[in-house]
């Protein structure tokens, strides 16, 4: 796996990324889920760099101009509910890119720390010799991606595939890299030391989730 992580570089995306975790921010959800949504931009345009381009003729009123256009068929693919945000972001910029969904959900069988992966909806077109971006806000353990691509094997081989995140864990990070083709791209925003007994990523910013849309039961 490619790793392209951008909080290493000084940009405007660190303050946002340092919004999302400053418990005071975190507590206007608007405010939360649009940081989301403009990391998914930031994380957009670098990624759109390493599309396929083409030349094309623009007609301006005054005359004409060449333009280097990309050219690939995308599919954008998020994670409900938490990757909505980040899918709004990169869909803000990839306008004419398909979209696909999954719930995949933590089911924690016995009431302890340990879960499985669940995957029980998915609404997707074809994937064959598209690109397919992977919206997912906290890449923690790796499952959830490595679940949702195993879910989505069977509406095609895509061409390219780039995973986008928020904020991931090192073994998160390590686990997908693993799991997933050896070109495949991540774009990510931070990478933290740790996961806590709960698999949540240390230090973070909590349950993406429950900041975007409001604490489920």
């Amino acid at each position: 796996m490619i790793v392209h992580n951008l909080g290493l570089e000084n940009s405007v995306l660190n303050q946002f990324i340092a919004e999302l975790r400053d418990v005071e921010v975190q507590k206007d959800a608007m405010r939360f889920r649009k940081n989301i949504e403009r990391i998914g931009e930031v994380l957009g345009y670098e990624l759109s760099k390493t599309l396929n381009f083409e030349n094309r003729i623009v007609q301006t009123p005054l005359g004409t101009k060449q333009v280097s256009v990309p050219i690939n068929s995308l599919v954008l693919c998020s994670i409900l509910r938490a990757g909505l945000p980040l899918h709004n972001g990169l869909l803000n910029y990839f306008d004419k890119a398909e979209n696909a969904f999954i719930s995949a959900y933590r089911d924690h069988h016995n009431g302890n720390d340990d879960f499985e992966v669940v995957v029980n909806y998915l609404a997707s077109p074809s994937l064959e010799n598209k690109t397919l971006i992977l919206a997912d806000p906290m890449l923690a353990t790796g499952k959830t991606l490595e679940n949702t691509f195993e879910a989505m094997k069977g509406h095609g081989t895509p061409e390219q595939i780039h995973i986008v995140s928020v904020i991931g864990s090192e073994a998160g990070v390590a686990y997908a890299s693993k799991t997933f083709p050896e070109n495949t791209h991540l774009w990510i925003a931070a990478v933290d030391e740790g996961l806590n007994d709960k698999s949540y990523i240390v230090p973070g910013l909590g349950d993406a989730g429950d900041l975007s849309f409001g604490v489920k039961i």
